[in-house]
């Protein structure tokens, strides 16, 4: 089989030779080490590798797969990965897409983990986390008016948004209360008036074409990725199987109360709500995690969300800074043996947060595949989508009181963070700044601070 330097170099018009798996596993294994912009980020180079430059997927196919993945819980763009890998070289290519999209990160956020606890009471890592703290603050802002400018098209889906706000910050009302309650809502609204409920989405139509791709708008769908009924349920079993084993094994030897357990317990629930993304299932995650467990502190999560935007790998992985922290700091293997508790927390939490995006891929890619037409999202989808643009708002406000009030609002205020989180808030906005060169700027003031303070 021809390299993928091959298909680069071939004729516009010319299909690309077939790509060996050995070719796509290298190509797998890089993408998992420049992974960087969050989904936006990701996808983008992945349509520029694959569509554009290899050629290995059509732009048609490739967006028709996204909208699957945008439909569903879980990291969009890891899932994407584990639907090209999967068309391309079988359940092995999915399974490897996906699994090398996330294992960097993970090794990356568990010694970035390791460092920010054992070191970060060291001044200058503490003034670089004073400025990227307000940065994280005012990326979240972002999200929320990102979202928002995409989803709120009327004014239900303000409402919607609105009422999902005023339940999480002045009811306190929980994350899966709410999340059901706007599919209810959507579903209802959606047989009411089905036209308000009506999906825009940008990934709809192809606008270009970039040559003959090997897997073309017209390829036939290869034997493997045809629906039948004993496959769907073959993989189901076994992705119930996968799950059921190690829950039974952490119960059994730990108990249904170990932290572990209860770890690999709230994580699948929350892998099951990241309908809109990772900074949607933040709030249920610091519901849990902070308030909930005490398995770390609100400035902690703050700082762990901006390490996973400065590494590569989905947002989502901020779950495994969460676990490692949790780990670590509850010494569930001993005093000695800290870090191992930490690392072991980190894996848990990985599995348990990606295993079902496998299931919905692996399960539900024929179903997908049996039509090359366009999808739309569901009435309930959009409802949902609604309601999480108002609970990341309140994630802003939770995160900004933290880092511009830390003591409390009857003690100091922040000035130096607050003119840092505008700063960023203004670049990110009004100038499109890059999340990563935002966050190092912040971090470069808030470490001069530390040092002429």
């Amino acid at each position: 089989m021809n390299a993928a330097n091959d298909n680069i170099s071939a004729p516009p018009c010319a299909v690309p030779a077939p790509v060996s798996f050995r070719e796509a596993f290298k190509f797998w294994l890089k993408l998992g080490f420049i992974s960087f912009g969050g989904p936006a980020g990701q996808i983008a180079i992945m349509h520029q590798e694959l569509v554009e430059q290899r050629r290995w997927i059509s732009e048609r196919r490739f967006l028709h797969a996204l909208n699957y993945c945008m439909l569903l819980p879980g990291p969009e763009a890891q899932q994407l990965a584990t639907y090209i890998g999967w068309l391309m070289h079988r359940t092995l290519g999915g399974v490897t897409a996906g699994v090398l999209f996330v294992l960097p990160s993970l090794f990356i956020l568990i010694a970035l983990s390791w460092i920010y606890l054992a070191f970060g009471a060291v001044p200058l890592v503490a003034g670089l986390f004073y400025g990227i703290k307000p940065a994280v603050t005012a990326i979240v802002v972002q999200a929320a008016h990102r979202i928002g400018s995409r989803a709120l098209k009327n004014s239900w889906l303000w409402t919607i948004a609105a009422a999902a706000f005023i339940a999480i910050f002045a009811l306190n009302l929980p994350f899966p209360l709410i999340v059901a309650a706007a599919a209810l809502t959507g579903y209802v609204g959606g047989r009411m008036a089905p036209g308000k409920f009506t999906a825009g989405g940008g990934h709809d139509k192809a606008g270009k074409s970039y040559g003959a791709a090997l897997i073309d708008d017209h390829t036939p769908t290869p034997a493997h990725a045809r629906f039948s009924w004993p496959k769907l349920l073959q993989i189901i079993l076994v992705g119930l199987l996968l799950w059921t084993l190690p829950m039974a094994l952490l119960t059994l030897t730990l108990g249904w109360q170990h932290t572990y357990t209860q770890m690999a317990w709230f994580f699948t629930k929350a892998a099951l709500l990241t309908f809109g993304g990772a900074y949607a299932v933040l709030p249920y995650v610091y519901q849990g995690a902070v308030t909930g467990f005490g398995w770390l502190t609100p400035l902690q999560m703050i700082d762990g969300l901006a390490l996973g935007e400065t590494t590569p790998g989905p947002l989502i992985m901020v779950v495994s800074f969460v676990a490692f922290v949790g780990g670590y700091g509850q010494h569930l293997l001993g005093a000695d043996m800290p870090f191992a508790a930490g690392a072991l927390a980190a894996i848990i939490v990985t599995w348990f947060t990606f295993l079902p995006s496998f299931v919905f891929i692996l399960a539900g890619g024929p179903l997908v595949e049996s039509t090359h037409g366009d999808l739309k999202f569901t009435a309930p989808l959009t409802a949902i989508t609604a309601a999480v643009v108002g609970v990341i708002l309140n994630l802003a406000l939770f995160f900004g009181y933290h880092v511009l009030w830390p003591q409390g609002f009857n003690a100091h205020f922040e000035w130096p963070a607050a003119v840092i989180a505008v700063a960023a808030a203004i670049a990110l906005l009004r100038y499109k700044r890059g999340v990563m060169q935002v966050i190092a700027v912040c971090a470069l003031c808030g470490l001069a601070l530390e040092i002429f303070k």
